[in-house]
């Protein structure tokens, strides 16, 4: 595996309780709140949603590049997850919390998804069949630390068959994303290759 870079204070601007104050702002508190899942989100939310909508934002895509030193690995064996990361686009799933609800809901999100503040939280617009809406959406900069770039097949099966997490393996996280997707209708062929790999090499079923 890759060598691991020691973790460091995070700057001011970057503290997880920072960067919510200013979603909070962005969002401004005079409608509901949508929130774009693209892979855990989608078959594990774990915040209450009046509604969901399949959705496509442009301008990004899903990708298994992402190291997880925690949640899916450690940091002797990092595993990977999948984050939104510039380029193509995506399909996935819009939902909306109620306006009376977000100062519940959105601190819940905020400690799954950003405790380390990994990703950059951005509205980006989002193509539904009942119309566009904004969402927030927790992207990855090319530029994190943290973002991993295209890896090759052997240094993906090595994760595949070693990394594993608090809330259990990278490649187990992969599959259930991939059956998720496919439930709902969404094809995602870089997803299919990952899966295609994995079952090529007696991995999974």
């Amino acid at each position: 595996m890759h060598a691991v870079a020691p973790l460091r204070p995070l700057p001011a601007h970057r503290e997880p309780a920072h960067l919510l104050s200013l979603a909070r702002q962005a969002w401004g508190g005079r409608s509901d709140l949508w929130v774009f899942g693209y892979a855990s989100l989608i078959w594990r939310p774990e915040f209450e949603a009046v509604e969901q909508r399949s959705a496509k934002v442009h301008g990004w895509h899903r990708a298994l590049e992402m190291t997880s030193r925690i949640n899916r690995g450690t940091p002797e064996c990092p595993g990977l997850v999948f984050a939104l990361v510039p380029g193509g686009s995506c399909r996935g799933v819009v939902y909306r919390i109620a306006r009376d609800r977000v100062d519940d809901e959105l601190p819940r999100l905020w400690e799954r998804e950003m405790p380390n503040s990994v990703y950059d939280p951005r509205w980006l617009p989002c193509h539904t069949d009942a119309g566009p809406i904004t969402a927030l959406a927790f992207t990855l900069s090319r530029e994190s630390p943290n973002y991993t770039g295209t890896m090759d097949e052997a240094r993906l099966l090595e994760v595949f068959r070693t990394a594993c997490g608090r809330y259990g393996t990278t490649l187990a996280y992969l599959m259930e994303t991939a059956r998720c997707l496919r439930s709902r209708g969404i094809r995602d062929r870089r997803i299919e290759r990952l899966v295609a790999l994995a079952r090529a090499h007696a991995l999974t079923d």
